[in-house]
């Protein structure tokens, strides 16, 4: 149980849980697809999206563990509207499957929470596309996925006149592991260059970098256009979920020892997503990084918008998605 907290803008810190947070919300006419459903602060997210009325679609890997989990949530919150849909960030395919089948289902879409995400291998390991796997699950995937969502999202906010919500999950560890130039693009994919140490320079804090460049360099697009759509990224704090893979080596040996002294619950760990996904008082805002569900400063390489814009087109060249 985190046991910190105190007064802060948003009225809520991090002794909060996602049902404090969005008390009283009536997310009736709402949809969301959250990735990652399935376990730890997505399966949470998903729980308390609906018990606040939001039409819910789980993004899952494991579709037989998304119809359980649909079932226990069905019988704790008869009324909620829950879909199951099959998505690996593994693949880029199956990130364009999901999508089609999505947009061919005519549902709309109000909240994207790109929530999904592993540690770093221990051994430099490829994505089913020979890309690196954890830029390629933590980054990769959900770029695709969003781009090719994008257009629904738009007619969505256009035609409800209700504000679009995109939310990146990322992590106070965009701040260590990369290089002082933020991203060395040509050594990405290079196992010679690839480290997965928690305590160096490491392939998860490169993805944890690049989901907040994505986040901002989408709020600068949505400003552009004018488009009635927001994109915030966000850090849940230290929660013990099966993310912390025994596989992972020595950065999940750290995070779980790390866990057990300053972790928060599932439902803390969640919080500041479903605050982002439903509370009023971020109505408006984007391009933000979150920490206990008050915005926060992110580290001076997550605010390059220089380096934001070339994250888009290196990402661009991988999945030849148009915005």
């Amino acid at each position: 149980m985190w046991i910190f907290g105190g007064r802060s803008e948003s009225g809520f810190n991090a002794s909060n849980n996602a049902e404090q947070v969005t008390e009283g919300i009536d997310g009736t006419a709402l949809t969301a697809i959250v990735t990652g459903a399935t376990n730890g602060i997505g399966k949470e997210t998903a729980r308390v999206l609906a018990l606040r009325h939001v039409h819910v679609v789980m993004g899952v890997r494991n579709v037989n563990a998304g119809e359980k989990l649909k079932e226990e949530l069905l019988q704790q919150i008869p009324y909620a509207r829950i879909e199951v849909m099959e998505i690996d960030l593994n693949s880029l395919d199956s990130v364009r499957e999901f999508a089609s089948q999505y947009i061919s289902s005519g549902l709309p879409l109000n909240i994207l929470i790109n929530n999904a995400g592993i540690l770093a291998p221990f051994k430099f390991t490829l994505s089913r596309d020979n890309i690196e796997q954890t830029f390629a699950v933590n980054h990769l995937g959900q770029f695709l996925l969003t781009n090719l969502l994008m257009e629904t999202m738009k007619k969505t906010a256009s035609r409800s006149r209700t504000e679009g919500r995109i939310i990146n999950v990322s992590s106070f560890m965009h701040r260590y592991g990369v290089h002082k130039e933020g991203i060395r693009f040509e050594e990405i994919n290079d196992e010679k260059s690839y480290s997965s140490s928690a305590l160096g320079r490491s392939a998860y804090g490169l993805s944890k970098l690049c989901n907040i460049l994505h986040t901002n360099e989408l709020a600068r697009r949505f400003k552009a256009e004018e488009v009635n759509i927001t994109a915030n990224s966000l850090h849940p704090g230290f929660i013990t979920t099966n993310i912390f893979a025994p596989n992972a080596g020595v950065t999940s040996w750290l995070m779980n020892t790390l866990a057990k002294y300053i972790s928060k619950d599932i439902g803390q760990g969640a919080s500041t997503t479903c605050y982002l996904s439903l509370n009023p008082k971020v109505k408006g805002v984007s391009g933000e990084y979150f920490v206990d569900n008050n915005k926060v400063e992110a580290s001076k390489l997550a605010r390059d918008s220089g380096l934001a814009k070339k994250l888009w087109d290196y990402s661009l060249s991988f999945t030849d998605a148009k915005f």
